[in-house]
């Protein structure tokens, strides 16, 4: 027998928060673009432009999906990168998926204890910036990996828009501006050589024009000789004579000695939705089935859009997936993650046997499940099909925006800051608060747990939806609301991907809920529950396409930013 909320509980939530049931707020009622063939939706108006236009020159969803990173890694460097890494995946016209982990790695010189100092204690800011931060970078490999298996236009074509944005230069947006600004006195600080192609003494305007001379070049190496024009050769040697300035540790046998893996694609079923996602070193895919698990036998399209019933109903489950991923995810190279008792529908019911529907659980009482055996809002992601119906989910990093902050002189790119997604000491969270322990402890050629979670849905064995999400801990929690506002409460795709949302990560013991999300009196209600709540700025920055019913594309860009929409 189903674990469903009793009928007189439902209507005692129901009328708890007197019909609230839009008290978070879709901001947007409207419909995204609507195209006939193929779409891109990215963080960039460029680089949806950039990759569009190789759709309509007859080039794949993997084609455009290489486009589009490069050229993020030139209009939008907070982000975008050649010096980070990340994951994708990909559903082919007739159903067959793949995942590509090109997440970075720890260098080989590394240690647990690294970040530690004599007394065991962490040291501030050392895994977060400077030359210590990085990981070997993942994302020039896993472009060229996705190439070699499904790439079908020239490899250069796919590398010269970026080379013109970073040779010619670009306008930026003011959110650009804003961001090189609010850098000026980290980029002086963490860099040996001050980067003088990104300093601006006036402050950067909306419509200055900015090139990448230096970054140009090294794309231009990577567009002759492939990976090899970044692991080897100048690119690599400018790196490691980076590394050896700053007192950094990654070496030339890092950098040659980096691949990215095919691993096989995390299934699951959601009330007769397919949902396609990536498995270990990212936590996403495990988290949002463990989560759409734990709240399918509740019904939680009935409790309504945004009530206090069903806000804590996602809260109440995210508390115990997120004490599971503290625990049990990490590399699974390096930690036998038991994923297929994590994602069991019966293990989820047993974590939520003690769910309240009308009382908050205190994250001290709960921990992580007896099974078998962090991140920054500045990730990017995005969505694209093309005209011949394959589908391609990407969401790459540097983790904290621009990375480590450092810029590898003489190549113009920045590097990640991802060591910090190690549990730097077990129990101690990281940046964004997330705690972790053993199984994601540092070790050389490890790779760091993340939470990207792009993912692609299935309905009746046809495609319906590809969705992700910047936001580091919130990456999770943001693509499985979004998923919920297409397959609960009906919304479009514009409208599911900007209605506001709710976070919850077991530590801290918070609620947090985007400005103005909820009325007052959803708020009195779930406080009356239990819930400690904390009003937050933006969550998430979902780019997402949904197959319409009449076959049209429909896009979901992201009005917290700059996400733009392209396609024909």
């Amino acid at each position: 027998m189903k674990n469903i909320f009793p009928l007189s509980v439902i209507l005692l939530l129901i009328f708890v928060s007197c019909d609230q049931t839009a008290s978070l707020k879709v901001q947007v009622q409207k419909s995204g673009l609507v195209v006939d063939s193929a779409m891109v939706v990215s963080a960039h108006p460029l680089a949806s432009e950039i990759g569009a236009k190789i759709l309509k020159q007859g080039g794949n969803a993997v084609d455009a999906a290489i486009a589009v990173q490069f050229a993020l890694a030139v209009v939008y460097p907070v982000a975008g990168n050649i010096g980070g890494g990340g994951f994708m995946v990909i559903r082919e016209s007739y159903g067959k998926t793949a995942t590509l982990d090109f997440r970075e790695k720890a260098p080989a010189g590394s240690d647990r204890d690294m970040y530690l100092d004599e007394n065991q204690e962490v040291i501030e800011n050392l895994s977060l910036r400077g030359h210590l931060a990085p990981g070997v970078p993942g994302s020039v490999a896993g472009m060229a990996e996705a190439y070699e298996k499904f790439g079908t236009l020239p490899w250069e074509k796919l590398l010269d828009p970026a080379i013109d944005l970073a040779e010619k230069g670009f306008q930026l947006t003011a959110r650009e501006a804003g961001a090189l600004n609010g850098n000026q006195e980290a980029f002086r600080k963490y860099n040996t050589i001050v980067p003088e192609f990104v300093m601006n003494e006036k402050g950067w305007q909306e419509g200055d024009i900015i090139k990448y001379k230096d970054l140009a070049a090294t794309l231009k190496l990577i567009k002759a000789k492939g990976k090899d024009g970044f692991y080897k050769g100048i690119t690599a040697k400018n790196i490691v004579e980076e590394m050896k300035r700053g007192n950094g540790i990654i070496s030339l046998e890092d950098l040659e000695n980096y691949q990215a893996t095919w691993r096989n694609p995390l299934m699951g079923q959601y009330k007769g939705y397919r949902i396609i996602t990536m498995p270990p070193p990212s936590s996403g895919g495990v988290a949002l089935l463990q989560l759409l698990k734990s709240i399918e036998p509740y019904a939680i399209g009935e409790l309504g859009y945004g009530t206090a019933a069903s806000i804590h109903l996602m809260t109440e489950a995210e508390r115990r997936v997120y004490a599971d991923r503290a625990t049990h995810l990490g590399d699974p190279d390096f930690w036998d993650v038991p994923v297929d008792q994590l994602i069991d529908a019966a293990y989820n019911a047993e974590r939520m046997a003690d769910f309240h529907p009308d009382s908050a659980t205190l994250s001290a009482d709960i921990s992580a499940g007896q099974a078998a055996l962090a991140e920054s809002t500045e990730t990017t992601h995005f969505s694209i099909v093309d005209k011949y119906g394959n589908a391609v989910a990407v969401t790459t990093t540097l983790n904290g925006g621009f990375g480590s902050k450092v810029f590898v002189a003489g190549s113009g790119f920045l590097l990640n800051n991802e060591m910090d997604d190690f549990s730097i000491k077990p129990g101690v969270p990281n940046y964004y608060g997330l705690i972790g322990g053993e199984a994601n402890a540092i070790a050389p050629g490890k790779r760091m747990l993340s939470s990207m979670t792009p993912t692609i849905v299935e309905k009746d064995g046809k495609l319906l939806m590809l969705v992700g999400t910047p936001g580091g801990s919130t990456i999770i929690t943001s693509v499985f609301q979004t998923i919920l506002n297409v397959i609960e409460y009906g919304m479009n795709m514009e409208q599911a991907v900007n209605a506001k949302r709710v976070h919850h990560q077991w530590k801290p013991d918070t609620l947090f809920v985007e400005t103005n999300a909820v009325d007052s009196l959803t708020m009195l209600t779930l406080k009356s529950m239990g819930h400690q709540i904390s009003d937050r700025g933006r969550i998430g920055r979902v780019d997402a396409i949904l197959m319409r019913k009449d076959n049209r594309l429909e896009a979901g860009a992201d009005e917290r930013g700059d996400d733009t929409a392209a396609g024909f």
